[in-house]
């Protein structure tokens, strides 16, 4: 009895030893994603919002900046004139994506600056602008958004 508990017990050590490196390797593989690249996916979830149409859910993902700078009914005005033209988004392709911590007009923070390579419906080439920053929260919020 005392060797079959000996046994299980080494078994359990083992398997807590195996999950807790299982865990701290998940941790470093995160903690290894550029920030570029966490940017990227925010960017992408928003604009798949806007890209739906859910110009009010864009405003509420938006950063504290963009929020305190535009209001919900600006951005949905601003939104539909600009955007409604255009028609169904085609495709988008990232163009390039830049780290940095300070922007013209902007306060000092994390940014990222990303750029696509976009084709609408009714406009076949342009470039959209997508600026990612590092919120209070510790989140990638879209902080800035513009069509070329």
């Amino acid at each position: 009895m005392i060797v079959r508990f000996k046994q299980f017990e080494s078994k359990l050590v083992s398997s807590f030893i195996l999950f807790a490196l299982l865990l701290i390797i998940c941790s470093a593989l995160q903690a290894q994603q550029k920030p570029e690249q966490l940017a990227q996916q925010s960017s992408d979830a928003w604009l798949a919002l806007v890209d739906s149409g859910k110009y009010a859910e864009s405003w509420q993902e938006a950063s504290q900046i963009f929020k305190g700078a535009v209001t919900k009914e600006q951005w949905q005005g601003a939104l539909q004139g600009v955007r409604g033209p255009l028609g169904k988004l085609l495709s988008r392709k990232l163009k390039s994506a830049t780290y940095t911590k300070t922007l013209p007009g902007a306060p000092d923070g994390e940014y990222v600056v990303i750029q696509y390579e976009t084709s609408f419906e009714n406009k076949q080439s342009a470039v959209e602008t997508v600026t990612p920053m590092l919120d209070k929260d510790g989140k990638w919020r879209v902080s800035g958004y513009f069509i070329k």
